[in-house]
């Protein structure tokens, strides 16, 4: 009988069937040797509020949390319930864990200091992105950013800690609720994408080392709003008609985003005469996504700026948002650059 010895695929294959998420992040934690564990745990804290969120999502037809909560948040936008659900399942998850001191939530008004001494870490969130979806069996998803203190630890919670721009992040993500559950992370050496099996009850790493096509042929935009777009936008959109290019638009940030990352495109949310600073939150949405794109290899910019080296002024700052295929984004600026020139 010949017996062979295992040689793993050189494809990296091997490597990613049967890797959960926990003995990924264990794999990766001397990439980190100031954290000593937190940041690991606290990525495991949110992937196990990711489950109970998903749990909640796939059976909000059969229990009655579908549809409007009757408040609306801090953004002025009418909270589903399933908004109110995420938020508190994620912050009594970040609470417990006990690796983070303060959260930033779409869903609150002013930061949430957990008065927890030890805790090194900030974290943004949008608990539920594109909840309204929720009652049509459309995709939505969770976004967040996570931020080492400024501060010593022990101290009370300063406004340094928690205005950090998008380049102080020290890892960010996103969970896709859709056909497939998918937690989608990097920590700034990479981007590496995790499906939930449920009836293991873990996620299994399935996309390792994302990159995202340099060029592709989808845009996604809200082609109601543009009687309110720039003339610069109008331009760029209509050179993609005349390339044929596919559009794709679900109004869920993170399934618009994800479809684009694995298979090449431009995501835009463009200032418009309605809301002139943009609609999508710098601190908790934009820059999030803007991390992974990068890591990438993609882009993400406001359409003037590079997204993570805006600056924040406030909690919930809006920012108009061009993300995706670095060469998509490169031809949109340069139909911008010019519409600015014919201003001047």
């Amino acid at each position: 009988m010949k017996i062979l010895p295992y040689q793993p695929n050189q494809s990296g294959l091997a490597y990613s069937v049967g890797t959960t998420l926990d003995r990924f992040i264990k794999s990766k934690q001397s990439d980190f040797p100031f954290a000593s564990g937190e940041l690991s745990q606290l990525l495991r804290d949110i992937a196990l509020a990711s489950k109970i969120v998903n749990r909640e999502t796939n059976r909000a037809g059969l229990s009655n949390i579908g549809g409007a909560f009757g408040q609306t948040n801090v953004q002025g936008e009418e909270q589903q319930k399933l908004d109110v659900i995420a938020n508190i399942r994620f912050i009594r998850a970040l609470s417990k864990g006990g690796e983070v001191c303060a959260i930033v939530s779409e869903e609150e008004d002013a930061v949430i200091d957990l008065q927890n001494k030890s805790g090194k870490y900030v974290v943004a969130i949008d608990p539920l992105d594109g909840s309204s979806n929720i009652d049509v069996n459309i995709s939505i998803g969770t976004i967040f950013s996570i931020y080492r203190r400024k501060t010593p630890v022990g101290s009370p919670i300063l406004e340094e800690d928690i205005m950090q721009p998008g380049t102080e992040q020290v890892a960010s993500g996103y969970i896709l609720y859709g056909s497939s559950t998918m937690l989608v992370y990097t920590t700034g050496f990479g981007v590496n994408g995790f499906t939930y099996e449920q009836s293991l009850g873990d996620f299994f790493l399935s996309h390792p080392s994302i990159q995202a096509p340099e060029n592709g042929s989808i845009y996604s935009i809200n082609e109601g709003t543009q009687n309110e777009w720039e003339n610069g936008v109008r331009a760029y959109v209509d050179s993609c008609k005349n390339k044929n290019y596919s559009a794709r638009y679900i109004g869920s940030l993170v399934a618009d985003f994800h479809r684009n990352l694995l298979k090449g495109g431009i995501y835009i949310y463009p200032a418009t005469k309605k809301n002139p600073h943009g609609k999508l939150r710098l601190m908790y949405e934009a820059n999030a996504l803007a991390f992974i794109a990068e890591q990438a290899g993609g882009t993400a910019t406001d359409g003037s700026k590079r997204i993570l080296e805006i600056q924040p002024k406030s909690l919930h700052q809006r920012t108009p948002l061009f993300i995706g295929s670095k060469k998509m984004v490169k031809d949109a600026l340069s139909y911008f650059q010019k519409s600015a020139a014919s201003l001047l």
